[in-house]
């Protein structure tokens, strides 16, 4: 929005995570449209993305409609073949100006740099930009948005980004066949304007957005130092690798100060097997150090999990079950996060490994993932009885603790044994404040 009001365009914007695309396209006093720009950061968005463009095609046949982020980029020879004129991936503001200018003057989108058309690919777009202050204008309130829930309470919340792409290579995340391990910093002024304009709006708790809060250290500590000498009650979360929490381990005393009150990590599995075959840089003992860190600086932790993959067993989903009772982590997992099953986008380095290939069943482009089979059929089966009781408490909102339980039992009955082998064994009981945590849960 921003890039697009500097370059002198009036773009409008609309969240389809929260308004269905009828309002925007029944509406009597839409006029007529030149350029739809549709943002897909994430694998649901591609979806909502796809369903939305369907409805803005009938809508406005002549407008040019441009997919841009990650998943423009994986997914990109579908999205032009069925929903899209355009796609841009990497770091899309200078290309989405440049196709901006290209339509309002009449020539050809294809003197675009960074824009992929039929028939013409494109690399995604690494440039450096020199950023401005994001602009919100027109978004739902930020009270719509997920919030902070802390002590009995909630914060309204607000995402920004201090950083883009990333260092790492892990296997299974849809960055590095972007970004390839490169990564961008947006300026402190303009990270720290962007939270200035957010405390004026009533936000209280900002969430970076950042894939690695670590990928600059000296950056990101010199943003929260100064965010909490102008702003010394906004509190924040961040996000970075368990490696990265054991090689900064002495600055989350300092975060902790800042305003820190979680981390989000991608632990991903305790199974050493499954961690080397993402290529994820830590092993389980490193989990359970990085935990302790986190736990000697009072800052919650908050795990990101794929306990479904081709090499994970039954015993290691009930590991990583007592895993998270016995270090007290129950209220700090969203139980959606115990249902979550390997995504294989296309151009993931995964469908490439020789590990990989006996389970893959084909790439199903509608569905922007390659299919796979457990060779274990009690673990695929154990997946769809996950995914249905955190569906069923998601609707119900049932409290953390009996959902746990009620995963555990599943996770029992899938291994044939008896419900309660143990007094306490997935029936959590210790009467702890719950950790602070967003309303909505986070997973990639």
């Amino acid at each position: 929005m921003a890039f697009l009001e500097q370059a002198g365009y009036r773009p409008a914007a609309f969240d389809l995570a929260l308004e269905p695309i009828e309002r925007l396209t029944d509406a009597d006093d839409a006029g007529p449209v030149g350029l739809v720009a549709i943002s897909v950061p994430m694998h649901t968005a591609l979806h909502i993305g796809v369903r939305a463009s369907a409805s803005i095609r009938r809508r406005w046949p002549d407008a040019h409609v441009c997919f841009y982020g990650l998943y423009a980029t994986l997914n990109a020879e579908f999205l032009l073949e069925q929903a899209a004129d355009s796609v841009i991936g990497g770091e899309f503001e200078a290309p989405l100006v440049g196709l901006a200018r290209a339509l309002a003057t009449g020539r050809p989108p294809v003197e675009v740099p960074g824009l992929s058309l039929r028939g013409r690919p494109a690399p995604p777009h690494l440039e450096r930009l020199r950023f401005v202050p994001p602009s919100r204008g027109g978004l739902p309130g930020v009270e719509r948005y997920a919030q902070l829930a802390w002590h009995g309470g909630t914060r309204t919340a607000a995402a920004v980004e201090a950083s883009r792409g990333c260092l790492h290579h892990c296997r299974h995340c849809p960055i590095p066949p972007v970004y390839g391990g490169r990564f961008f910093v947006v300026p402190r002024e303009v990270v720290l304007e962007d939270i200035r304009r957010l405390a004026d709006s009533g936000v209280r708790h900002v969430t970076f957005a950042d894939p690695d809060s670590f990928n600059g250290p000296g950056h990101t500590m010199a943003i929260v130092r100064e965010l909490h000498e102008r702003l010394p009650g906004m509190t924040f979360d961040v996000t970075t690798k368990v490696e990265n929490v054991l090689r900064h381990r002495r600055r989350f005393d300092e975060l902790r100060d800042c305003g820190c009150v979680f981390v989000v990590s991608a632990v991903e599995s305790l199974s050493d097997t499954v961690l080397e075959h993402l290529d994820k840089g830590h092993t389980r003992h490193d989990v359970f150090e990085a935990h302790g860190v986190l736990r000697a600086a009072g800052i919650a932790w908050r795990p990101s999990l794929v306990p479904f993959t081709p090499w994970a067993t039954i015993d290691d989903y009930l590991d990583l079950l007592d895993w998270i009772e016995g270090e007290d982590l129950v209220e700090s997992v969203d139980p959606v996060q115990l249902s979550i099953r390997l995504l294989i986008p296309p151009g993931s380095p995964l469908a490439e490994l020789d590990c990989m290939r006996p389970h893959l069943l084909g790439l199903r482009p509608e569905r922007f993932s390659h299919d796979w089979s457990h060779p274990d059929p009690r673990m695929d089966r154990l997946h769809a009885r996950v995914s249905e009781i955190v569906r069923d408490a998601a609707t119900s909102s049932a409290p953390a603790a009996r959902t746990f339980t009620h995963i555990g039992a599943a996770a029992l009955a899938a291994a044939g044994r008896p419900a309660v082998p143990a007094p306490t064994r997935f029936l959590p009981a210790r009467a702890t404040a719950a950790p602070p945590r967003l309303t909505e849960p986070w997973f990639c």
